[in-house]
């Protein structure tokens, strides 16, 4: 008896293949787009705050992320402190400001600024002022969402840790093997079941 391939099951499960493969393929591309942002990040984090025009290079509402920026902020408050490691890396906390600014178009803003260290959660005031720091996301997923990280630190306190954009986890190369994988196991088991059928003939 000759063997013959189920039209729609056989279509089905190419169609199911070509899926999964191309979502690997699509894993690997994000990978590549992935080292090449956080390439972006290290060479942001390499520029320097301190000769930028105030003028000119205020705080924007979708600012670049780890890119220095300096701002004036005209109010300031109490802090939020929380846990945090300065430049060594000693455990300790960090304290956190409101500022409200005024971007370059006018209109007003705030955002939280992260002014230095301190060994205790002991309150901070901070009256305002021009700062300088760093962009810090909240997260990858969500650019709108992000803080200012003092550099130099404000109100006497010590320098923050610096952001470190090596500990952003770059995972798309696992996730394509799994999608190859899955593929694999695919046709695996619908030749198996193949087998099966015709082996019952």
């Amino acid at each position: 008896m000759r063997k013959r391939l189920p039209l729609l099951p056989t279509l089905v499960v190419l169609a199911a293949v070509l899926v999964m493969v191309r979502l690997g393929f699509w894993q690997i591309d994000r990978m590549h787009q992935k080292d090449a942002m956080l390439a972006n990040f290290e060479a942001a984090l390499a520029q320097s705050p301190a000769g930028f025009d105030m003028s000119r290079d205020q705080l924007i509402d979708y600012p670049e992320a780890y890119a220095p920026v300096r701002v004036v902020c005209y109010a300031g408050g109490a802090d939020r402190p929380k846990a945090g490691r300065n430049a060594d890396g000693t455990s300790g906390w960090v304290h956190v400001f409101s500022c409200s600014y005024r971007a370059p178009s006018g209109r007003s803003g705030k955002v939280d600024v992260t002014g230095g260290w301190s060994s205790a959660p002991a309150p901070v005031q901070w009256s305002g002022g021009a700062i300088t720091g760093i962009v810090v996301p909240e997260s990858m997923s969500d650019r709108q969402q992000w803080h200012i990280l003092a550099d130099p630190p404000l109100a006497g306190l010590q320098p923050n840790a610096r952001p470190d954009p090596s500990e952003i986890p770059n995972n798309h190369w696992s996730y394509a093997i799994q999608w190859f994988l899955f593929a694999g196991v695919a046709l695996v088991i619908y030749g198996l079941a193949l087998r099966k059928r015709w082996s019952a003939a």
